[in-house]
């Protein structure tokens, strides 16, 4: 009988690894955080001055997709594993202050200093609250865009993920993304790995799968390119990538 993940402990895992982001991001990962990556990932440096720096330090996204996404002013926007903020503050200077952002995470480090640094930097349209990404607390048809970087691989439920985010997006909304995914089928070594899974590794779908379940949520995929930026920074997680294919991809769909 198969080794299988216990999802409890990737829970704890991935609460642990995105605890110690928020408050030492420069401390060691699997990955690499702030300003500089943001940049080369594409993020516009003229926006970002805008953006908290202690947001942008605790970035870890695994690439850039506010192009897919084209965010409009008044528009209402989820981000799916908001973080520190980063992306969510980023979405907030795309739909002004008359749009509105709100920001979901189960980690309630994260979640703490989010919320301290958009009432201490006059972001009165953007709020975060506690939550899964698989059973959103938010009703149907809610938003307009559905955002997420680099968070969706670390879920055991990607399937009901997608189902999530399209029932909170109304008729014809969009959803926007990056996230890592791998070329060739993991062994179950490394899928059953909690560390591994909290790395943005363990939890990489292959493409087909990946899309195949956006698909299945009633969302038609309309772009998907590759992020070459974007590269892990430990050996152990190279060395994955190398061997699978794990890359980072960014796409957008919309609701049909």
């Amino acid at each position: 009988m198969s080794k299988s993940l216990d999802t409890n402990k990737l829970e704890r895992e991935v609460k642990s690894m995105y605890q110690e982001v928020a408050v030492s991001a420069d401390a060691e990962f699997h990955f690499e955080t702030g300003r500089d990556l943001a940049e080369r990932l594409g993020y516009d440096p003229d926006t970002l001055t805008y953006v908290p720096d202690e947001a942008i330090d605790s970035f870890a996204g695994v690439g850039y997709y506010f192009d897919l996404a084209a965010l409009e002013p008044r528009e209402r926007v989820l981000d799916l594993g908001s973080g520190s903020g980063m992306d969510s503050f980023y979405a907030a200077m795309n739909v002004t202050e008359t749009g509105s952002v709100t920001g979901v995470d189960m980690t309630s480090e994260q979640l703490e200093k989010a919320a301290s640094l958009a009432a201490d930097n006059g972001f009165h349209n953007v709020t975060f609250r506690e939550g899964y990404i698989e059973e959103l607390p938010f009703e149907d048809g809610s938003f307009d865009a559905v955002i997420s970087n680099g968070v969706i691989n670390l879920s055991p439920e990607k399937d009901r993920v997608f189902e999530e985010a399209s029932r909170v997006l109304k008729s014809s909304g969009r959803l926007a993304l990056s996230d890592i995914i791998s070329e060739r089928q993991l062994p179950e070594s490394i899928k059953t790995d909690a560390d591994l899974w909290a790395a943005c590794i363990g939890g990489a779908e292959q493409t087909d799968e990946y899309t195949g379940s956006i698909e299945a949520a009633g969302l038609e995929v309309l772009e998907l390119r590759e992020n070459t930026q974007y590269e892990f920074v430990s050996e152990q997680a190279a060395n994955a990538c190398g061997k699978y294919g794990v890359k980072s991809i960014s796409l957008s769909a919309r609701k049909q």
